[in-house]
């Protein structure tokens, strides 16, 4: 028979409070590794049917002032209320830019272009793609965080072999304006382009619809595969609280401020009774999620594992 001498826990205490002492004094001590600060992976690919489905982060910024982007129609009070609740900083929000690249087993087709087309080549080939090989380049709307990577620095086209493709009610909007933004990065393209009517389809399995308010012709587009549905948002929604928890907020971007209202809660009441995952541009990263109601509004569901099955 043998015995094990019993510790107490006052000595096993005493014995690990001395073991950097013995690290230090026999040459043991490690580096300590690098402050790098917040990082997120460039890009989240999923399934929908027998697509896949690869959301971009082609970028991210803070921006101050939160309220004076959102809930325009509502007192600071409120506003810093719904936000703290939402354990949300009412100073600054955070910004996410995300296009989407459908692939359909014959084309390879790209939903907005980013800020630049820096940001998003470089996300595109975080994701195992090339600038070369998108087929179709879908223009959800016209806003500068949409069309920005059309081209290069340099002026030339960022996606040289794509088709391209738009609602022909925003871009007609849009050229009948003095935009610079839309002259140099999109009417170059008017020859190449083929525009869509609410319910036209850009391949099989990928449906535009209208969604009219944020701006003239904004369109959203469905995703749907062997019975499974992805929703495309864009921008009818542009943050998971403000904008979900209460749609009849204003916010600055909305051209047409209560049409974008009524468009918002008829899209979340449509995902919410369908339960059908949707990407929103500006949703938090990956921007992939899900919308169940609450009072008289609705909330947020990240998604989880639901499309990677």
């Amino acid at each position: 028979m043998s015995f094990s001498p019993k510790l107490s826990r006052r000595a096993a205490l005493a014995g690990a409070a001395s073991l950097p002492l013995v690290a230090a004094s026999t040459g043991l001590s490690r580096a300590a590794a690098p402050i790098t600060g917040a990082q997120m992976a460039p890009f989240q690919r999923l399934k929908v049917g027998a697509f896949d489905a690869t959301t971009l982060l082609a970028g991210t910024v803070a921006r101050e002032e939160p309220h004076s982007i959102f809930g325009l129609n509502v007192d600071a009070e409120t506003f810093n209320t719904v936000s703290a609740a939402a354990n949300l900083p009412v100073d600054v929000a955070q910004f996410f830019f995300t296009p989407t690249v459908v692939n359909t087993g014959s084309e390879l087709v790209l939903f907005d272009t980013g800020l630049n087309g820096a940001g998003t080549t470089a996300a595109l080939e975080a994701a195992g793609y090339t600038t070369d090989q998108i087929d179709v380049v879908v223009l959800t709307h016209m806003h500068g965080d949409h069309i920005g990577g059309m081209t290069l620095d340099d002026g030339s086209p960022t996606f040289p072999n794509a088709r391209y493709v738009t609602g022909r009610v925003e871009y007609d909007a849009w050229a009948a304006q003095d935009n610079d933004r839309f002259k140099s990065k999109v009417a170059p393209f008017a020859e190449q382009m083929t525009f869509l009517e609410d319910g036209d389809s850009v391949a099989s399995g990928l449906t535009a619809m209208a969604a009219f308010g944020h701006t003239p012709g904004h369109m959203n587009y469905m995703v749907e595969s062997e019975g499974t549905q992805l929703y495309l948002g864009a921008d009818f929604a542009n943050h998971y609280v403000w904008s979900l928890g209460f749609p009849d907020w204003e916010v600055k971007f909305d051209m047409d401020k209560p049409a974008a209202a009524a468009t918002r809660r008829k899209i979340l009441d449509m995902l919410a009774a369908d339960k059908v995952a949707f990407v929103g541009y500006h949703m938090p990263w990956p921007g992939v999620g899900y919308v169940e109601t609450k009072d008289d509004g609705f909330t947020y569901v990240p998604h989880s594992y639901q499309l990677m099955l």
